[in-house]
């Protein structure tokens, strides 16, 4: 599965993306002043999203080991990871019966021959098949979550001929644990650049934690913080 599952981002991403601080001071305050949310960005493609303040960032390292095992190198890749629950793992990644959310960011740079082809189909495809055709292919080659339900397919356009999709679907893993899949994935005018935003966790967990959810899947933003 987790093979499978970076086989776009393996062959899409090529480039090196620059992680920059977490820029804690740009979160709107409370009465009792403390931060609502946590921004964090990558300067160099512009690109930013925000989290709840309390959610626990997953260390480069860890998160670099856990995208290893999971079959695709973070060479070269800008990633970033958060987790809700009280015991964060950068192992949560991808993983079943996620009982609080896990969220998991990169930018990467796309090769000529990928920009040339690039479709929203491939973009609903980036992490997990999505569109039906590779569903069925994926499922002949034993793909093992079942149960695909679509929640949401919508078309984005942003400012400066940013565009791309919004995915939101379940699946069902072996031994019956069924996750919801939260996912922005969005190109450049130019369609030389990637950027993918995920959040994901038990059907349960997502329906009590939507509104968050939610909130961090509409701040995915490329360009500056407004």
């Amino acid at each position: 599965m987790t093979n499978r599952a970076f086989r776009s981002a393996k062959g899409l991403v090529e480039g090196v993306a620059l992680l920059v601080a977490v820029v804690a001071s740009l979160g709107l305050l409370t009465a009792c002043g403390a931060p609502q949310y946590t921004y964090v960005a990558d300067s160099a493609a512009g690109a930013y999203y925000k989290v709840p303040y309390g959610w626990h960032e997953i260390s480069q390292q860890d998160l670099n080991a856990a995208l290893q095992a999971a079959g695709a190198s973070a060479n070269g890749v800008w990633s970033t990871a958060f987790d809700a629950g009280t015991a964060p793992s950068a192992n949560h990644f991808l993983a079943a019966n996620v009982s609080q959310p896990f969220v998991f960011a990169e930018v990467g740079h796309l090769s000529s021959a990928v920009s040339n082809e690039l479709s929203y189909n491939m973009l609903r495809d980036f992490m997990l098949p999505v569109t039906s055709s590779t569903r069925q292919t994926d499922a002949a080659k034993g793909f093992p979550l079942t149960n695909f339900k679509q929640l949401r397919d919508q078309t984005i356009t942003a400012s400066q001929g940013v565009h791309g999709v919004r995915e939101t679907f379940q699946y069902t893993f072996p031994g019956g644990v069924s996750d919801t899949f939260d996912e922005d994935v969005l190109t450049n005018a130019d369609q030389t650049i990637v950027y993918f935003l995920m959040v994901h966790c038990t059907n349960s967990c997502y329906t009590e934690n939507e509104n968050n959810i939610n909130t961090i899947m509409s701040s995915f933003t490329v360009g500056s913080p407004t």
